[in-house]
């Protein structure tokens, strides 16, 4: 898959199948539009392309109020490449790009940039400044333009959308099973280790730590907690353990979310690496406690909760 940062990046090449979102979380909805998007493409003899945004347009005019994150940028676009996208356009969401007009938008961008033969776009989709285009009016620039426009309905289940909103509000009560069967896979998280305080190897529970988000940048992890994980890219199989996911009120006040990860029986240098954490059940919330010492039992009592989840799991 070609990763470019902006249309400007490359002139125009083969002729494209285009959608275009935040595709947030890359989850069963998604996935659904993004196969037809695929199919579409072969049968047509075009290049299967994919716009997201970079920043989310919502971070970029309020970031404060902006939701949180579902992936990050590494994880959605390791999720549309195994879909078999063959392009990811990565736009740069800034006042100019916010500023183009639905006809400047579709002429400059769509056709002379992407060299766009079909677009595939969900039944919610709007565009240019103000999001005052949409589908009727794509259609019209088709037909002026000279490119096919198709539309996909909202998948649902159970009566109701299959959404990035209803996968963040999963996310955010905990409830990782809704959460995987809105995804169509666990929830996860990669990035690179980092170093941390080495608090956890003091306490007897070493962790591997992975940057989530910071205050700088005003962005939210879409679930905060302790969890039973598993983690892939240091085994050919997944390894087991117990997880953090926030602020670490008891020993740090700065605003930095950390995903701390501690693999049972595993003490290996693995800094650098790039590792993927599957957060599989909550066992809590966050808390702060008065002392280490407490702090220690309560991740003793953690990783014994996560342990003996594996192991009902061995017998099931």
């Amino acid at each position: 898959m070609n990763v470019f940062r902006g249309p400007t990046q490359f002139s125009a090449g083969p002729a494209c199948a285009l959608t275009i979102g935040n595709f947030d979380g890359v989850h069963r909805g998604h996935r659904a539009l993004l196969k037809a998007l695929v199919e579409g493409a072969n049968e047509r003899g075009l290049v299967s392309c994919v716009m997201t945004f970079e920043p989310h347009p919502k971070e970029f005019f309020s970031p404060e109020q902006a939701p949180p994150r579902i992936l990050n940028l590494r994880d959605k676009l390791a999720a549309l490449a195994e879909l078999g996208i063959e392009r990811v356009v990565v736009e740069h969401f800034n006042s100019a790009f916010a500023k183009l007009s639905p006809e400047e938008f579709v002429s400059e961008i769509i056709v002379k940039r992407l060299n766009t033969k079909w677009i595939l776009i969900g039944d919610d989709f709007c565009y240019g400044a103000k999001r005052t285009g949409n589908f009727s009016s794509l259609k019209d620039a088709g037909e002026k333009y000279g490119f096919e426009v198709s539309s996909i309905n909202t998948i649902q289940e159970n009566g109701e959308r299959i959404s990035s909103s209803s996968l963040r509000s999963a996310l955010a009560n905990g409830n990782l099973s809704q959460a995987e069967k809105l995804l169509g896979r666990p929830y996860g998280i990669s990035g690179h280790v980092i170093h941390g305080q080495q608090l956890g190897r003091q306490l007897g529970f070493p962790t591997l730590n992975l940057a989530v988000a910071n205050h700088l940048h005003h962005r939210k992890p879409a679930t905060t907690g302790i969890f039973t994980a598993q983690v892939y890219g240091l085994s050919d199989k997944p390894l087991p353990a117990v997880a953090s996911l926030g602020v670490r009120p008891t020993v740090e006040d700065e605003g930095r979310v950390l995903l701390e990860t501690h693999i049972f029986d595993y003490n290996q240098d693995v800094y650098g690496k790039i590792i993927t954490v599957e957060l599989l059940e909550k066992i809590r919330d966050e808390a702060k406690y008065p002392d280490l010492e407490t702090l220690t039992s309560a991740i003793a009592s953690d990783a014994k909760h996560a342990r003996n989840y594996f192991l009902k799991k061995a017998y099931v």
